[in-house]
């Protein structure tokens, strides 16, 4: 699944605006690869869906 950051920039976390891959969904929170190369656990309140992994369109509110 790809989902794109929302949120304030950080050069040691996230990007605003960026698409990251999600490795795995841990207690439904996504585990992502951040700007420091390291994969950590994000709340997914924190991203939009723009790929999901059944490869179907997101739909948009």
């Amino acid at each position: 699944m790809k989902v794109r950051y929302k949120g304030e920039s950080s050069p040691l976390g996230l990007l605003d605006g960026k698409v990251y891959e999600v490795l795995s969904v841990e207690k439904d929170w996504y585990r992502v690869v951040d700007e420091t190369e390291e994969d950590y656990l994000y709340p997914p309140e924190c991203f939009d869906i723009v790929e999901p992994n059944d490869g179907s369109t997101p739909t948009s509110d």
